[in-house]
Protein backbone atom coordinates (compact mmCIF):
# COMPACT_ATOMS: atom_id res chain seq x y z
CA UNK A 1 0.00 0.00 0.00
CA UNK A 2 1.46 3.27 -0.85
CA UNK A 3 1.79 5.90 2.04
CA UNK A 4 2.54 9.27 2.20
CA UNK A 5 3.83 9.97 5.50
CA UNK A 6 7.54 9.67 5.03
CA UNK A 7 7.43 12.05 1.64
CA UNK A 8 4.97 14.27 3.67
CA UNK A 9 6.97 14.75 6.28
CA UNK A 10 9.69 15.57 3.71
CA UNK A 11 7.67 18.52 2.53
CA UNK A 12 6.58 19.46 5.61
CA UNK A 13 10.07 20.33 6.91
CA UNK A 14 9.39 22.79 4.24
CA UNK A 15 6.54 24.38 5.07
CA UNK A 16 7.44 25.13 9.01
CA UNK A 17 10.95 24.17 8.94
CA UNK A 18 7.20 20.28 16.35
CA UNK A 19 5.39 15.60 19.42
CA UNK A 20 3.18 14.20 24.67
CA UNK A 21 5.51 9.59 24.08
CA UNK A 22 8.31 8.84 25.04
CA UNK A 23 8.54 10.66 23.40
CA UNK A 24 8.62 9.82 23.77
CA UNK A 25 9.14 10.68 26.93
CA UNK A 26 8.76 8.35 30.31
CA UNK A 27 6.74 9.31 33.27
CA UNK A 28 4.88 7.69 36.30
CA UNK A 29 1.14 9.38 36.28
CA UNK A 30 -1.05 6.53 36.69
CA UNK A 31 -3.64 5.81 34.81
CA UNK A 32 -6.91 8.08 36.02
CA UNK A 33 -10.52 8.39 35.11
CA UNK A 34 -13.12 10.71 35.91
CA UNK A 35 -16.08 12.60 34.81
CA UNK A 36 -16.86 16.00 33.20
CA UNK A 37 -19.92 17.40 35.42
CA UNK A 38 -23.07 18.94 33.12
CA UNK A 39 -23.19 22.87 33.29
CA UNK A 40 -25.05 25.50 30.51
CA UNK A 41 -25.90 24.66 27.09
CA UNK A 42 -24.40 26.58 24.07
CA UNK A 43 -24.17 26.18 20.14
CA UNK A 44 -21.27 23.90 19.01
CA UNK A 45 -19.11 24.86 16.19
CA UNK A 46 -20.35 22.07 14.07
CA UNK A 47 -23.86 21.29 14.30
CA UNK A 48 -24.04 17.76 12.08
CA UNK A 49 -25.14 15.49 14.80
CA UNK A 50 -28.98 14.71 14.32
CA UNK A 51 -30.15 15.63 17.96
CA UNK A 52 -27.93 18.21 19.82
CA UNK A 53 -30.02 17.83 23.05
CA UNK A 54 -29.64 13.99 23.84
CA UNK A 55 -27.27 13.15 26.56
CA UNK A 56 -24.02 11.67 25.65
CA UNK A 57 -21.03 11.07 26.63
CA UNK A 58 -17.62 11.21 25.06
CA UNK A 59 -14.49 8.80 26.49
CA UNK A 60 -11.38 10.28 25.95
CA UNK A 61 -7.61 8.89 26.64
CA UNK A 62 -4.56 10.61 26.40
CA UNK A 63 -0.81 11.01 27.76
CA UNK A 64 1.53 13.31 29.49
CA UNK A 65 2.79 15.03 32.36
CA UNK A 66 0.34 16.71 35.18
CA UNK A 67 0.21 19.68 33.69
CA UNK A 68 -1.16 18.58 30.94
CA UNK A 69 -3.64 16.27 32.69
CA UNK A 70 -5.00 19.21 34.43
CA UNK A 71 -5.24 21.49 31.61
CA UNK A 72 -7.09 19.07 29.46
CA UNK A 73 -9.72 18.28 31.73
CA UNK A 74 -10.50 22.28 32.63
CA UNK A 75 -10.90 22.42 28.75
CA UNK A 76 -13.29 19.14 28.93
CA UNK A 77 -15.01 21.16 31.49
CA UNK A 78 -15.58 24.49 29.49
CA UNK A 79 -17.19 21.95 26.59
CA UNK A 80 -19.56 20.38 29.27
CA UNK A 81 -20.30 24.15 29.77
CA UNK A 82 -20.75 25.29 25.99
CA UNK A 83 -22.90 21.99 25.70
CA UNK A 84 -24.59 20.73 28.23
CA UNK A 85 -25.86 17.81 26.92
CA UNK A 86 -22.17 16.47 26.26
CA UNK A 87 -19.96 14.75 29.24
CA UNK A 88 -16.77 13.02 29.48
CA UNK A 89 -15.01 9.63 30.43
CA UNK A 90 -11.55 10.89 30.34
CA UNK A 91 -8.40 8.39 31.12
CA UNK A 92 -4.87 10.26 31.29
CA UNK A 93 -1.73 7.54 31.81
CA UNK A 94 1.85 8.08 31.49
CA UNK A 95 3.40 7.87 27.93
CA UNK A 96 4.63 4.00 28.64
CA UNK A 97 1.09 3.45 30.16
CA UNK A 98 -0.69 4.78 27.77
CA UNK A 99 1.21 2.40 24.77
CA UNK A 100 0.81 -0.09 26.97
CA UNK A 101 -2.51 -0.32 27.18
CA UNK A 102 -3.40 0.84 23.53
CA UNK A 103 -2.82 -2.48 21.81
CA UNK A 104 -5.14 -4.40 24.18
CA UNK A 105 -8.00 -1.80 23.40
CA UNK A 106 -7.60 -1.79 19.59
CA UNK A 107 -7.74 -5.66 19.44
CA UNK A 108 -10.88 -5.92 21.37
CA UNK A 109 -12.09 -2.99 19.56
CA UNK A 110 -12.93 -0.54 22.71
CA UNK A 111 -10.43 2.11 22.09
CA UNK A 112 -12.08 5.42 23.52
CA UNK A 113 -14.22 7.76 20.83
CA UNK A 114 -11.42 10.21 21.24
CA UNK A 115 -8.01 9.53 21.72
CA UNK A 116 -4.65 11.43 21.67
CA UNK A 117 -2.25 9.92 18.91
CA UNK A 118 1.45 10.35 18.00
CA UNK A 119 3.01 10.56 14.75
CA UNK A 120 5.32 7.83 16.38
CA UNK A 121 2.63 5.09 15.63
CA UNK A 122 -0.51 6.61 14.14
CA UNK A 123 0.71 4.60 10.57
CA UNK A 124 0.55 1.25 12.53
CA UNK A 125 -2.79 2.33 14.12
CA UNK A 126 -4.15 3.53 10.47
CA UNK A 127 -3.30 -0.03 9.15
CA UNK A 128 -4.67 -2.04 12.23
CA UNK A 129 -8.27 -0.06 10.84
CA UNK A 130 -8.24 1.49 14.43
CA UNK A 131 -8.97 4.98 13.36
CA UNK A 132 -11.45 7.06 11.52
CA UNK A 133 -11.03 9.30 8.60
CA UNK A 134 -11.30 12.92 9.56
CA UNK A 135 -10.79 14.22 6.19
CA UNK A 136 -14.61 15.58 6.40
CA UNK A 137 -14.18 18.34 9.45
CA UNK A 138 -13.35 21.36 8.26
CA UNK A 139 -10.24 23.02 8.93
CA UNK A 140 -10.04 25.50 6.03
CA UNK A 141 -8.82 28.59 8.10
CA UNK A 142 -7.68 27.01 10.99
CA UNK A 143 -5.01 25.01 9.55
CA UNK A 144 -2.76 25.54 6.64
CA UNK A 145 -3.89 23.42 3.52
CA UNK A 146 -0.59 21.93 2.80
CA UNK A 147 0.07 20.77 6.85
CA UNK A 148 -3.13 18.98 6.29
CA UNK A 149 -2.18 17.85 3.10
CA UNK A 150 0.93 16.56 3.72
CA UNK A 151 -0.12 15.08 7.11
CA UNK A 152 -2.23 13.00 4.91
CA UNK A 153 -1.88 8.69 4.93
CA UNK A 154 -3.03 7.08 1.93
CA UNK A 155 -5.28 10.84 0.71
CA UNK A 156 -6.91 10.33 4.18
CA UNK A 157 -6.36 12.44 7.37
CA UNK A 158 -6.60 10.23 10.27
CA UNK A 159 -5.60 13.00 13.02
CA UNK A 160 -6.54 16.57 13.71
CA UNK A 161 -2.84 18.18 14.27
CA UNK A 162 -2.69 19.83 18.00
CA UNK A 163 0.72 21.82 17.71
CA UNK A 164 4.05 22.48 16.04
CA UNK A 165 6.56 20.85 18.62
CA UNK A 166 9.94 20.13 18.53
CA UNK A 167 12.42 17.94 19.94
CA UNK A 168 15.32 20.21 21.79
CA UNK A 169 17.54 19.22 24.93
CA UNK A 170 16.63 20.70 28.34
CA UNK A 171 19.65 21.92 31.15
CA UNK A 172 20.13 23.39 34.46
CA UNK A 173 21.80 26.51 33.43
CA UNK A 174 21.83 27.24 37.53
CA UNK A 175 23.73 24.07 38.62
CA UNK A 176 25.97 24.29 35.56
CA UNK A 177 26.92 27.72 36.26
CA UNK A 178 27.59 27.32 39.74
CA UNK A 179 29.93 24.26 39.06
CA UNK A 180 31.92 26.53 36.26
CA UNK A 181 30.38 24.19 33.28
CA UNK A 182 29.78 26.07 30.08
CA UNK A 183 26.65 26.28 29.32
CA UNK A 184 25.53 23.61 25.82
CA UNK A 185 24.83 26.00 22.55
CA UNK A 186 22.87 25.82 19.83
CA UNK A 187 23.98 23.87 16.95
CA UNK A 188 26.52 21.83 19.11
CA UNK A 189 27.49 18.45 17.37
CA UNK A 190 27.31 15.15 19.19
CA UNK A 191 31.29 14.97 19.53
CA UNK A 192 30.70 18.24 21.43
CA UNK A 193 27.43 17.04 23.17
CA UNK A 194 29.96 13.76 24.45
CA UNK A 195 32.75 15.66 25.62
CA UNK A 196 30.27 18.29 27.56
CA UNK A 197 29.49 15.00 29.60
CA UNK A 198 32.97 14.25 30.38
CA UNK A 199 33.54 18.24 31.44
CA UNK A 200 30.83 18.34 33.10
CA UNK A 201 31.53 15.20 35.66
CA UNK A 202 34.70 16.43 36.02
CA UNK A 203 32.94 19.86 37.54
CA UNK A 204 30.13 18.66 39.14
CA UNK A 205 29.60 17.13 42.84
CA UNK A 206 29.96 13.55 43.52
CA UNK A 207 26.63 11.73 42.13
CA UNK A 208 25.82 13.84 39.21
CA UNK A 209 26.10 13.95 35.42
CA UNK A 210 26.26 16.39 32.48
CA UNK A 211 23.93 13.59 30.42
CA UNK A 212 22.45 10.36 30.73
CA UNK A 213 22.80 6.79 29.28
CA UNK A 214 20.30 7.16 26.30
CA UNK A 215 21.72 4.27 24.57
CA UNK A 216 18.60 2.76 25.14
CA UNK A 217 16.13 4.56 23.44
CA UNK A 218 15.72 4.28 20.16
CA UNK A 219 14.60 7.77 18.86
CA UNK A 220 17.78 9.25 20.26
CA UNK A 221 19.69 6.48 18.11
CA UNK A 222 17.49 6.97 14.68
CA UNK A 223 18.59 11.10 15.32
CA UNK A 224 22.10 10.19 15.26
CA UNK A 225 22.24 8.06 12.63
CA UNK A 226 20.00 9.96 10.65
CA UNK A 227 21.87 12.96 11.71
CA UNK A 228 25.26 12.18 10.64
CA UNK A 229 23.77 11.13 6.85
CA UNK A 230 22.67 7.78 7.38
CA UNK A 231 18.98 6.87 6.38
CA UNK A 232 16.01 6.30 8.24
CA UNK A 233 15.90 3.03 10.05
CA UNK A 234 12.41 2.08 8.63
CA UNK A 235 11.41 3.83 5.10
CA UNK A 236 8.78 3.17 2.55
CA UNK A 237 6.16 2.07 4.82
CA UNK A 238 8.42 -0.10 6.49
CA UNK A 239 9.20 -1.97 3.34
CA UNK A 240 13.18 -0.94 3.86
CA UNK A 241 14.87 -1.35 7.12
CA UNK A 242 18.37 0.34 7.54
CA UNK A 243 20.33 0.10 10.50
CA UNK A 244 24.03 1.58 9.92
CA UNK A 245 26.34 -0.43 10.90
CA UNK A 246 29.70 1.84 11.36
CA UNK A 247 27.23 4.57 12.77
CA UNK A 248 25.58 1.71 15.14
CA UNK A 249 28.72 0.67 16.54
CA UNK A 250 29.96 4.46 16.72
CA UNK A 251 27.11 5.45 19.07
CA UNK A 252 27.18 2.61 21.10
CA UNK A 253 30.99 1.77 21.49
CA UNK A 254 30.82 6.19 22.87
CA UNK A 255 28.27 5.45 25.58
CA UNK A 256 30.15 1.84 26.38
CA UNK A 257 33.31 4.21 26.96
CA UNK A 258 31.25 6.84 29.34
CA UNK A 259 29.80 4.21 31.01
CA UNK A 260 33.57 2.40 31.72
CA UNK A 261 34.37 6.10 32.36
CA UNK A 262 31.70 6.52 35.20
CA UNK A 263 30.85 9.59 32.95
CA UNK A 264 26.75 8.48 32.98
CA UNK A 265 25.17 7.36 35.66
CA UNK A 266 25.26 3.20 36.25
CA UNK A 267 22.74 1.05 34.41
CA UNK A 268 21.06 0.51 37.68
CA UNK A 269 20.52 3.78 38.26
CA UNK A 270 19.64 5.00 34.79
CA UNK A 271 17.10 2.45 34.28
CA UNK A 272 15.08 3.89 37.19
CA UNK A 273 15.15 7.03 36.52
CA UNK A 274 11.89 7.94 34.71
CA UNK A 275 10.94 11.27 33.67
CA UNK A 276 8.61 13.73 34.60
CA UNK A 277 8.31 12.37 38.04
CA UNK A 278 9.77 14.72 40.61
CA UNK A 279 11.61 12.34 42.75
CA UNK A 280 13.22 10.18 39.97
CA UNK A 281 13.17 12.45 36.58
CA UNK A 282 16.79 12.77 35.42
CA UNK A 283 17.38 16.72 35.64
CA UNK A 284 14.23 17.37 38.67
CA UNK A 285 16.13 14.78 40.95
CA UNK A 286 19.23 16.52 40.36
CA UNK A 287 21.07 13.46 39.30
CA UNK A 288 21.95 14.67 35.69
CA UNK A 289 21.93 18.46 33.87
CA UNK A 290 20.53 17.26 30.81
CA UNK A 291 17.50 15.79 29.42
CA UNK A 292 15.15 15.29 26.53
CA UNK A 293 12.81 17.83 26.29
CA UNK A 294 9.71 18.70 23.21
CA UNK A 295 7.77 22.25 23.21
CA UNK A 296 5.17 20.45 25.21
CA UNK A 297 7.02 18.81 27.67
CA UNK A 298 9.14 21.31 29.08
CA UNK A 299 6.75 23.14 31.03
CA UNK A 300 6.76 20.58 33.50
CA UNK A 301 10.51 20.38 33.72
CA UNK A 302 10.71 24.06 34.82
CA UNK A 303 7.54 23.19 37.39
CA UNK A 304 10.32 21.19 38.80
CA UNK A 305 13.38 23.79 38.14
CA UNK A 306 11.88 27.14 38.45
CA UNK A 307 14.28 29.83 36.63
CA UNK A 308 16.69 27.32 36.43
CA UNK A 309 16.11 25.46 32.85
CA UNK A 310 16.86 26.84 29.77
CA UNK A 311 16.74 24.83 26.22
CA UNK A 312 19.46 24.37 23.07
CA UNK A 313 18.81 21.98 20.21
CA UNK A 314 19.26 18.36 19.87
CA UNK A 315 22.91 17.73 19.34
CA UNK A 316 23.47 17.59 15.12
CA UNK A 317 25.83 16.07 12.49
CA UNK A 318 26.66 16.54 8.87
CA UNK A 319 22.97 16.63 7.89
CA UNK A 320 21.26 18.09 11.01
CA UNK A 321 19.87 17.03 13.85
CA UNK A 322 16.32 16.49 15.77
CA UNK A 323 13.10 17.73 14.14
CA UNK A 324 10.00 20.49 14.34
CA UNK A 325 6.99 19.70 13.28
CA UNK A 326 3.21 18.69 14.05
CA UNK A 327 3.60 15.31 15.82
CA UNK A 328 0.36 14.89 18.53
CA UNK A 329 -3.06 14.79 17.21
CA UNK A 330 -6.63 14.14 18.03
CA UNK A 331 -8.45 10.69 16.71
CA UNK A 332 -11.81 9.33 16.53
CA UNK A 333 -12.19 5.37 17.09
CA UNK A 334 -13.58 3.79 13.45
CA UNK A 335 -15.29 1.55 16.23
CA UNK A 336 -17.04 4.86 18.17
CA UNK A 337 -20.94 5.08 18.54
CA UNK A 338 -20.33 9.01 18.48
CA UNK A 339 -18.42 9.53 15.49
CA UNK A 340 -20.00 12.90 14.89
CA UNK A 341 -19.92 13.82 18.19
CA UNK A 342 -16.86 13.32 18.70
CA UNK A 343 -15.81 14.85 15.37
CA UNK A 344 -17.20 18.13 16.63
CA UNK A 345 -15.36 18.01 19.47
CA UNK A 346 -11.91 17.87 17.85
CA UNK A 347 -12.62 20.90 15.81
CA UNK A 348 -13.66 22.90 18.98
CA UNK A 349 -10.42 21.96 20.77
CA UNK A 350 -8.64 23.72 18.43
CA UNK A 351 -10.88 26.97 17.59
CA UNK A 352 -11.99 27.41 20.71
CA UNK A 353 -10.60 30.47 22.64
CA UNK A 354 -11.70 29.70 25.78
CA UNK A 355 -10.33 26.11 25.46
CA UNK A 356 -7.01 27.69 24.14
CA UNK A 357 -6.53 29.70 27.00
CA UNK A 358 -6.83 26.89 29.42
CA UNK A 359 -4.73 23.94 27.22
CA UNK A 360 -2.20 26.77 26.61
CA UNK A 361 0.81 24.98 25.64
CA UNK A 362 0.52 21.58 27.28
CA UNK A 363 0.87 19.96 24.33
CA UNK A 364 2.96 22.65 22.24
CA UNK A 365 2.71 25.63 20.24
CA UNK A 366 -0.86 26.30 19.05
CA UNK A 367 -1.95 24.50 15.72
CA UNK A 368 -4.02 27.22 15.06
CA UNK A 369 -2.01 31.01 14.60
CA UNK A 370 -5.49 32.87 16.61
CA UNK A 371 -4.93 31.19 19.61
CA UNK A 372 -1.52 31.74 19.79
CA UNK A 373 -1.63 35.60 19.54
CA UNK A 374 -4.14 34.85 21.96
CA UNK A 375 -1.99 33.40 24.78
CA UNK A 376 1.53 34.97 23.78
CA UNK A 377 0.82 38.21 25.70
CA UNK A 378 0.38 36.44 28.88
CA UNK A 379 2.80 33.70 28.65
CA UNK A 380 5.24 32.54 31.56
CA UNK A 381 8.74 32.53 31.15
CA UNK A 382 8.38 28.95 31.63
CA UNK A 383 6.08 28.46 28.93
CA UNK A 384 8.08 30.67 26.70
CA UNK A 385 10.56 27.95 27.01
CA UNK A 386 8.58 25.84 24.54
CA UNK A 387 8.78 28.63 22.25
CA UNK A 388 12.20 28.54 22.35
CA UNK A 389 13.10 24.51 22.04
CA UNK A 390 10.76 25.12 18.53
CA UNK A 391 12.56 28.42 17.61
CA UNK A 392 16.34 27.05 18.19
CA UNK A 393 15.66 23.54 16.51
CA UNK A 394 13.82 24.53 13.48
CA UNK A 395 16.99 25.76 11.41
CA UNK A 396 18.62 22.39 11.91
CA UNK A 397 15.53 20.32 12.20
CA UNK A 398 15.34 16.77 9.63
CA UNK A 399 11.47 15.31 9.19
CA UNK A 400 10.15 13.34 11.90
CA UNK A 401 10.50 9.66 11.41
CA UNK A 402 7.87 7.66 12.45
CA UNK A 403 7.75 4.11 13.88
CA UNK A 404 6.55 2.12 10.66
CA UNK A 405 3.64 0.00 11.09
CA UNK A 406 4.44 -3.68 12.73
CA UNK A 407 7.54 -2.06 14.37
CA UNK A 408 6.80 -2.02 17.56
CA UNK A 409 8.12 -5.16 18.09
CA UNK A 410 11.55 -3.92 17.18
CA UNK A 411 11.47 -0.66 19.36
CA UNK A 412 10.59 -3.18 22.27
CA UNK A 413 13.34 -5.19 21.27
CA UNK A 414 15.89 -2.29 21.55
CA UNK A 415 15.28 -1.03 24.23
CA UNK A 416 15.45 -4.07 26.03
CA UNK A 417 18.72 -5.30 24.02
CA UNK A 418 20.37 -2.05 24.86
CA UNK A 419 19.93 -2.65 28.64
CA UNK A 420 20.95 -6.08 28.31
CA UNK A 421 24.49 -4.05 26.84
CA UNK A 422 24.17 -1.30 29.82
CA UNK A 423 24.25 -3.91 32.52
CA UNK A 424 27.36 -5.77 30.56
CA UNK A 425 25.02 -8.81 29.93
CA UNK A 426 25.63 -8.54 26.20
CA UNK A 427 27.97 -7.27 23.25
CA UNK A 428 27.27 -4.29 21.05
CA UNK A 429 28.03 -6.65 18.32
CA UNK A 430 25.40 -8.92 19.64
CA UNK A 431 22.92 -6.53 19.87
CA UNK A 432 23.41 -4.94 16.49
CA UNK A 433 22.74 -8.30 14.60
CA UNK A 434 19.90 -9.27 16.76
CA UNK A 435 18.39 -6.33 15.97
CA UNK A 436 19.69 -5.90 12.76
CA UNK A 437 18.30 -9.46 11.95
CA UNK A 438 14.50 -8.55 13.64
CA UNK A 439 14.11 -5.03 11.74
CA UNK A 440 15.32 -7.17 7.93
CA UNK A 441 12.65 -10.02 9.23
CA UNK A 442 9.94 -7.33 9.46
CA UNK A 443 10.89 -5.46 6.55
CA UNK A 444 10.57 -8.64 4.13
CA UNK A 445 7.18 -9.29 5.40
CA UNK A 446 6.04 -6.18 4.19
Amino acid sequence: MKRKWSKSMGLLMLVILLTFTACGSNNTNEGKTTNTPKSADNSSVINNTDDNSKPLELSIMWWGPDTRHEATLKALEIYTNQHANITFKPEYLAWDAFWAKLPTLAASKSITDVLQMDAAYIQEYVGKGTLEDLSDIDLSGIVDSNVLENLKIDGKLYGIPLSQNAQGIAFNKTALEAAGVDLPQKDWTWDEYFEFGRTAKEKLPEGQYGISDTSDLWDWYLWYQTGNGGQPLMTDGGKTFTLDRDLFFEYHNTFAQLRQDKIVPPAEQQVALLENDPTSDPMGSGVVMTRGATTGSVNALESMLPGQVDVVNLPIGKAGGGWAQSTIFLSVSANSKNKEQAKEFLKWFITDAEAGKALALTRGIPINPEIYEVLEPDLTPQERLGKKIYDVALDKALPFYPIAEGYSEWVDTYKATMQSVMFGKSSVEDAYEKLNNLGLEIAAKK
